[in-house]
């Protein structure tokens, strides 16, 4: 069977051929847009890349302190101690997304303290402070991405 212009597949050569480069420009697109994208959100909202970077996982011995970069900048509202993701109780947010007033942001600099296995206590030289603890007294809170 002929196909042509009465056929409903028939698409004319020009436009075929506008098809194609307009394909392969949106596949070109997309392949430099992904990447990019990927990384200016990990960028933004990322947590930090290193581990011992402040914010990131710290080792303390049970009774112990240690200076810790509390990352503040979506609130207070979690913290990683020896691998193992502690929140906070209460969460601490000025109701935006944001640390309640007078918290340093994206970080907050002070002293971790761990008083259990399961508990710990964060201050910084400004009189502010959060406790943490391993098992929420509610359903475990999910940590957002924020901008």
């Amino acid at each position: 069977m002929k196909v042509g212009a009465w056929d409903s597949r028939y698409v004319p050569p020009r436009r075929a051929f506008k098809l194609a480069v307009l394909n392969h420009v949106l596949m070109a697109a997309r392949a430099i847009a992904l990447p990019f994208a990927t990384a200016i959100l990990l960028l933004a909202c990322g947590a930090p890349a290193n581990p011992n970077a402040p914010g990131g996982n710290v080792s303390i011995n049970v009774g112990s302190s240690a200076p810790y970069g509390l990352y503040t900048h979506c609130g207070v509202l979690a913290a990683t101690i020896n691998g193992q993701t502690f929140y906070a109780e209460p969460p601490l947010t000025d109701g935006s997304g944001n640390p309640p007033p007078g918290w340093g942001n994206p970080y907050d600099d002070g002293d971790m303290t761990l008083r259990s296995a399961t508990t710990a206590d964060f201050h910084d030289s400004a009189g502010h402070s959060a406790h943490f603890t391993r098992t929420p007294s509610g359903p475990t809170p999910s940590i957002p991405i924020c901008s």
